[in-house]
């Protein structure tokens, strides 16, 4: 069986995101629960100098329609930075999905050796394809999932490893 780059990347994307919208949801959950703003949820962070789970979200979705498209070879859509409930950020992970079914299989043909450029602050980083999925998009999409993940469960939301992996 040949390994495609559409099911290392849409498939992989579409269920890590799907599994970081159901913990959200159990997060929205304990806050309707506990009788708190779940805006409480959105801005934890892990450390002063960490970034909070609005961003980890957000960060999340743009690295999958981000790193999807480079790999298509075609623009991703611009999403604003401006979700402040649990529910924005959701909806935010469903345009992600939803765009990411939009890129046909076709469209990462040739993507492992295609040349990709990252804007990375003042430089840019560059990429065959392939090795800009193993060790850019796919580590920055764990990382920041798990980032999320971990904010939610610091703040006692009860989350575990099967929530973290998604249906199986």
């Amino acid at each position: 069986m040949k390994i495609s780059v559409p099911a290392l990347t849409i498939d992989i994307f579409i269920h890590t995101l799907g599994s970081l919208s159901a913990i959200l949801e159990k997060g929205a959950g304990l806050a309707a629960q506990k009788k708190f703003d779940s805006a409480i949820l959105v801005g934890s962070r892990l450390a002063p100098d960490m970034l909070p789970l609005s961003k980890q979200v957000q960060i999340a979705c743009d690295t999958a329609k981000k790193g999807a498209a480079r790999l298509a070879g075609v623009d991703a859509p611009a999403f604003d930075d401006n979700e402040k409930t649990i529910d924005e950020l959701r909806t935010r992970i469903a345009r992600t999905i939803d765009y990411l079914k939009t890129l046909p299989a076709s469209a990462f043909d040739g993507a492992e050796d295609r040349d990709i450029k990252v804007p990375a602050g003042e430089r840019t980083l560059e990429f065959k394809g392939l090795s800009y999925l193993q060790r850019w998009v796919l580590p920055n999409l764990f990382f920041h999932v798990t980032t999320a993940y971990n904010i939610l469960r610091h703040n006692g939301v009860e989350i575990g490893k099967r929530d973290y992996l998604g249906s199986l």
